[in-house]
């Protein structure tokens, strides 16, 4: 019964967080990822990363993806495809490039540097949302392209991500030899383009004709964890598969069914235990000798993602100030960023000596992105 107590607590904390953030005009995930700080290693030590709480995390990270894929509007993206994956292709380059650079700059090894510049490819563009709706910018060009190149920049790291961490050696379910595994992810992205097209529309029209309760709900569930555990026993991540099924699902007439049903189990339980999971990993020790690389790497992350959305804006005739709001409703990294470092942390690609700087990059790009963003779209819009 330990763990209900934990559980509970864990609750508690993360809907008060959230509240109060909110309140502040911070991100309800910073909230959430703080009080995992306060209850972990780093202030009270009250809650302990266990089995439960690492199986909770983790079914917590595949329906936040499920729920990514989702929400990604494919219409959207094809309305705006050309500005947008300009704007992610060279919002993923740069970051990358940079944040390989920074670690080697501070001597970190290679494979945990490159890893860095994945982490601060992300996007997380919910927060970006929540500013150009308090100024209703939206649905203008600069608005439509942060969107739709939000779309593209998940697509693209969640694959990257997922084929980088079978070749830096990241353990997996799956033992096979690379000529093996690669056929197998050929295989698998094959079935998931089978499962967008026929598949799931299918077996949500068969699902309504079963007579159990929610069986629409748990069909689309089977689904999404069905196919994180099949990339994950390929070798690839099991996000790529909840993201995938998200998006399968988001073409169905039932998407909005599925997805109200899921954020309430997933927020409601097992997505707060996931972000106080991270928290709960961060350590202050040493975190002083370790100041100038959190500075270095925070300026890398929101310089990368503001010249690459700046410059992506350019090439599709945008001006200078549209193109700073487009690069600057990029530089969020929020949860997309925190799944990744944790999928790092887990497979050995991030280790404890950094992990925590990096946690705080993420926290700190995070929180200046809503302030970025308000500027530059206030020099065009006032």
């Amino acid at each position: 019964m330990v763990f209900i107590g934990v559980l509970t607590l864990i609750l508690i904390s993360t809907t008060l967080a959230g509240h109060f953030s909110r309140r502040f005009g911070i991100p309800a995930v910073i909230g959430q990822l703080l009080v995992g700080i306060l209850l972990g290693n780093a202030g009270l030590k009250i809650v302990h990363p266990d089995i439960l709480v690492e199986d909770f995390s983790e079914i917590g990270v595949i329906l936040l993806m499920f729920l990514a894929g989702i929400e990604s509007d494919l219409t959207l993206l094809r309305k705006y495809f050309r500005p947008g994956m300009y704007v992610a292709v060279l919002g993923i380059l740069f970051p990358v490039i940079l944040g390989t650079i920074g670690g080697n700059l501070f001597h970190i090894e290679f494979k945990e540097s490159f890893f860095l510049g994945l982490i601060l490819a992300a996007t997380s563009v919910s927060i970006s949302v929540e500013v150009l709706k308090e100024l209703n910018v939206v649905n203008t060009k600069e608005g439509s392209t942060i969107l739709g190149a939000s779309i593209v920049d998940d697509i693209l790291v969640v694959l990257i991500v997922s084929l980088s961490m079978s070749f830096l050696g990241a353990s997996s379910g799956n033992n096979q030899s690379l000529g093996v595994s690669l056929v197998e992810q050929v295989l698998f992205f094959v079935g998931i383009f089978l499962l967008i097209r026929w598949g799931a529309p299918y077996l949500m029209r068969l699902s309504k004709k079963l007579l159990a309760e929610s069986s629409v709900i748990i069909v689309s569930l089977i689904l999404c964890l069905s196919m994180s555990y099949l990339a994950d026993f390929i070798g690839l991540s099991s996000v790529i598969g909840a993201f995938f099924t998200g998006v399968a699902i988001g073409q169905t007439n039932v998407w909005k069914e599925v997805q109200h049903n899921v954020e309430a189990i997933g927020y409601a339980v097992f997505i707060p235990v996931f972000f106080v999971s991270i928290g709960l990993e961060i350590s202050f020790d040493g975190i002083v000798e370790q100041l100038l690389l959190i500075i270095v790497l925070t300026v890398f992350a929101v310089v990368s993602k503001l010249s690459g959305g700046y410059l992506g804006g350019k090439l599709v005739g945008f001006n200078n100030h549209s193109s700073l709001m487009v690069g600057s409703g990029m530089i969020s990294r929020g949860e997309m960023a925190l799944i990744i470092i944790q999928l790092g942390f887990q497979a050995q690609l991030v280790t404890k000596e950094y992990y925590s700087s990096f946690i705080l990059v993420i926290l700190f790009t995070t929180l200046s992105s809503p302030f970025l963003l308000k500027y530059f779209t206030k020099r065009i819009y006032p």
